[in-house]
């Protein structure tokens, strides 16, 4: 028997983190990651109004799951809303669809639409104490 042996550390953690995954999004990893990358270590409000500036068309869904995570950790969990700040935010690979043009001389092209799943982990930031200057 193989029991998985859980610091107390790890038990702390996991229980000021709220997730929210979003299943199904029609747009490729490729072009998910640079937009994800780009909103973790912010606070929510900062990350939202962000992709509500951001000109790509996949923005829209990715506030979604993250107003989605602020809702679920204000419900849920009853934290402050101003404390949250984006933890975690990656992508993976679902579907491909597959579908083809034609094209000259009897042949035909593949068009492949890929779908992604979106995971967003927010957490409660920490107050940092700072002491003093560094010398």
């Amino acid at each position: 028997m193989n029991k998985k042996k859980i610091n107390k550390k790890d038990a702390k953690n996991n229980s000021k983190l709220v997730k929210s995954i979003n299943t199904n999004v029609r747009s490729s990893t490729k072009k998910l990651n640079p937009l994800l990358k780009s909103i973790v270590g912010k606070k929510v409000a900062i990350a939202i109004r962000n992709l509500d500036f951001s000109e790509k068309r996949i923005s829209h869904d990715i506030k979604k799951t993250i107003s989605s995570a602020v809702a679920n950790a204000e419900n849920n969990f009853q934290y402050d809303i101003d404390k949250l700040i984006v933890k975690e935010a990656y992508c993976g690979k679902k579907i491909v669809m597959k579908r083809f043009r034609p094209r000259a001389k009897g042949r035909a092209a593949p068009i492949l639409k890929p779908y992604s799943s979106v995971t967003i982990i927010l957490s409660e930031a920490k107050k940092m104490e700072s002491h003093g200057t560094k010398s």
